[in-house]
């Protein structure tokens, strides 16, 4: 298995089935072997029972169905250690990114990277229907929090939902990871950075969709997130 791709859903019946009939699509065109992994997250809408119609329809597609809701964070992690890939991307059910940006993280795998992530904020990024002032804010905010907070440097766009990782990093990161909901990217880059793993930050094309499901509250949430990782990291919680 080359490429697993991941997608973490919570009530998702009306977005994912363009969402992934485009992934399907593109896929099928590539001369490898891959997965579509679809992880519900406790979902009170049919998001679980239309992925049970797709997968006949949809080739590789598989589900991970969880009856509570336990956090985006746990079910990306979930999915990408039971992925098989080679590499394994998770990306959001919005399709903010097309999974053709893909390609752009293959040849830094090849040259060594362990962990690709797409990101918003560097040279060459292009962002189509950009967000609200506010929502702009908010993230540059939280960036600078998680950065000051979390003690990593040299990553500019921890939050964009399309990062790629190889199958020894997932592996070796991931069980060791604790945040369950919206915080646990810089989790992740700050436990990679720990373990010396190599990460590469990709311009993509990226377009904003207006039906986020991450407010003001789930803002001050991820806030106390990050201080909790500060805290795991002084007392040793993550035995690294």
């Amino acid at each position: 298995m080359y490429l697993s791709v991941v997608i973490p859903a919570y009530n998702e019946e009306k977005r994912l089935p363009k969402t992934l009939k485009e992934i399907s699509s593109y896929l099928e065109k590539q001369n490898y072997d891959y997965e579509i992994i679809v992880v519900n997250d406790g979902s009170k809408d049919k998001t679980a029972e239309i992925i049970k119609e797709l997968i006949s329809e949809i080739k590789n597609l598989k589900l991970i169905d969880n009856k509570e809701n336990r956090g985006k964070g746990f079910v990306v992690r979930q999915g990408l250690l039971e992925a098989k890939g080679e590499y394994r991307l998770f990306t959001d059910a919005d399709n903010s990114t097309p999974i053709s940006e893909i390609e752009k993280f293959f040849p830094y795998f090849k040259k060594g990277y362990d962990i690709v992530i797409g990101s918003r904020d560097i040279k060459g990024a292009i962002i189509k229907n950009p967000q609200p002032l506010y929502r702009r804010i908010l993230g540059d905010i939280f960036s600078l929090l998680s950065r000051v907070i979390v003690g990593y440097w040299g990553i500019k766009d921890s939050q964009c939902g399309f990062k790629a990782f190889t199958a020894k990093a997932a592996n070796d990161i991931l069980p060791k990871c604790r945040i369950n909901r919206f915080a646990f990217d810089p989790e992740i880059i700050k436990l990679a950075k720990k373990m010396n793993y190599k990460i590469k930050e990709v311009p993509i094309i990226w377009e904003n969709e207006p039906h986020t499901k991450v407010d003001f509250k789930n803002t001050i949430k991820m806030g106390i997130d990050l201080l909790i990782i500060r805290w795991n990291l002084l007392t040793g919680k993550y035995k690294i």
